[in-house]
């Protein structure tokens, strides 16, 4: 999944997303039944992600295929034929892997003992790489979809570094310095310098903290 990789990399805010593709990538041998119901997972975070920000409801009870539909309007595309027949498709896609969840996962629902023994049974190496390849190319559709009609700030004078001395300081007790031969750094001066939307991302994560704690 190393286009994904990319992707998230890229875009500081999904960061958190690497948790869900490093258990695919771990799971994939060792038990395929489990890399799906991650799947699953990141594609809901993907859509809520999304609609959340764009302050679109979703309902508790909401399908898979429902969340993404909503999520790829959120997006901000214009309504037209051919992005109806695309965001259908995306969102069916997401169904059949919701409903292969269902089929094979163990967490979500009870099985017997004998389907929690074949549950990996209908999976092949190259049925495998489908269905990580398929969602793989739904999540980075929607991420760089999304990030090129929202734009975030990347202009850093808006957001200047000694303004934000409560979270500098927080994020430095936490990581500390960082030695380069005869120079040192703080965590938070290399996050901000090196990648700034996962500065924005972290700082916004940090405030909104706060204002719950309020």
């Amino acid at each position: 999944m190393e286009r994904l990789k990319e992707i998230i990399n890229l875009y500081g805010r999904w960061e958190p997303l690497n948790e869900y593709v490093e258990r695919i990538e771990a799971y994939k041998e060792s038990d395929f039944s489990l890399a799906i119901e991650n799947m699953k997972a990141m594609l809901e975070s993907i859509g809520k992600e999304i609609c959340k920000t764009q302050g679109v409801q979703i309902e508790s009870t909401a399908s898979i295929q429902s969340i993404l539909k909503k999520a790829f309007k959120a997006v901000g595309f214009k309504s037209s034929e051919a992005v109806t027949q695309i965001s259908s498709a995306l969102a069916t896609i997401a169904q059949k892997i919701g409903e292969l969840r269902n089929d094979v996962g163990t967490i979500g629902h009870g099985k017997t003992l004998e389907e929690i023994e074949n549950r990996n049974d209908p999976f092949d190496d190259i049925s495998k790489e489908f269905f990580i390849s398929s969602v793989e190319i739904i999540s980075c559709f929607l991420i760089r979809s999304f990030e090129t009609e929202n734009p975030r700030i990347h202009i850093k004078e808006k957001i200047n570094y000694s303004d934000q001395e409560d979270f500098n300081n927080y994020w430095d007790e936490l990581y500390g310095e960082f030695k380069i031969g005869d120079y040192s750094y703080l965590a938070s001066e290399i996050l901000y310098y090196v990648d700034f939307d996962a500065y924005l991302y972290e700082l916004e994560n940090f405030n909104e903290g706060n204002n719950h704690n309020d």
